[in-house]
């Protein structure tokens, strides 16, 4: 078993009443290794400005949460398999909607990872397919959620 922390803070200024819904979602997060993340609601939930567009809200978070988890066991298997990766870029998207409950959720990610080799060994796409797979089966992430988690795998 491993535990994980997140200190999230979030503080009202002085000039705000708060009780009037106006106020900022701005606030940060704080991770155990010391980095700080901006943070703040999606300007599609609450609108500006008192959502702040260049922070990272929880719904992009989550997306790159599930993208970064199935690129680090892609990089894993791929490295055991002798295939060198010389790059991977993933420009991911989730959609947002309300779910077979009637609920919103995130209901669908779609990964759409890009990865470069070099070298003499090179996956066929049956190969990069089957690799892609076992990252999503091993992929912490995607096994704790109910959204679709869906690969679109760019040569």
């Amino acid at each position: 078993m491993s535990e994980y922390f997140a200190k999230i803070n979030w503080v009202r200024e002085n000039n705000e009443s708060y009780i009037d819904n106006k106020y900022s979602r701005g606030h940060k997060w704080i991770f155990d290794g010391g980095q700080t993340v901006l943070a703040s609601s999606s300007p599609h939930v609450v609108p500006l400005p008192y959502s702040i567009e260049k922070n990272v809200d929880p719904e992009e978070a989550f997306v790159a949460s599930l993208s970064s988890c199935h690129m680090l066991f892609f990089l894993s298997i791929a490295a055991k398999k002798k295939y060198v990766v010389d790059s991977y870029v993933d420009e991911a998207v989730g959609i947002m909607e309300k779910d077979s409950d009637g609920k919103i959720s995130m209901t669908k990610v779609t990964l759409k990872p890009h990865v470069q080799f070099s070298g003499d060994k090179k996956p066929t796409m049956e190969q990069l397919e089957k690799m892609h797979h076992q990252s999503h089966e091993q992929c912490f992430i995607a096994n704790s959620v109910k959204t679709e988690v869906v690969t679109e795998i760019s040569v």
